[in-house]
């Protein structure tokens, strides 16, 4: 089993940043990639943003490119998500997640672990 802990979230205005946490433990041997998840109250869960295991091939959702940063700390097997310029419409509960293996990293259903979320607030 692999756990994941979120961490980082919180209610910020309109412009301003986040830097979300996303701490891995336990089986980690074999995850191929990571991912950052969002859903909003009433809307389905969306791809945010993925990286894989090593830390390279980092993609986006379009909502994402310019303004999210995923990357890695190899010394701690944590995952960050740095959000700049944040938006009314980023107002999510965030969850990073973890795919043995997968082809599609932007789709949730191909990841096999995931964190409890962390809310992100971001108010106009």
């Amino acid at each position: 089993q692999v756990q994941l802990v979120e961490s980082g979230g919180g209610l910020v205005q309109a412009g301003g940043s986040l830097r979300l946490s996303c701490a891995a433990s336990g089986r980690t041997f074999g995850i191929y990639a990571m991912g950052w998840f969002r859903q909003a109250p009433g809307k389905e869960r969306e791809f945010v943003a993925t990286i894989s295991w090593s830390g390279g091939n980092a993609d986006y959702a379009d909502s994402a490119k310019g303004r999210f940063t995923i990357s890695r700390d190899n010394a701690k097997n944590t995952f960050y998500l740095q959000m700049n310029t944040l938006k009314p419409e980023d107002t999510a509960n965030y969850c990073c997640a973890a795919a043995k293996y997968t082809s599609r990293r932007d789709h949730a259903n191909e990841y096999d672990y995931w964190g409890q979320g962390t809310q992100v607030t971001v108010s106009s």
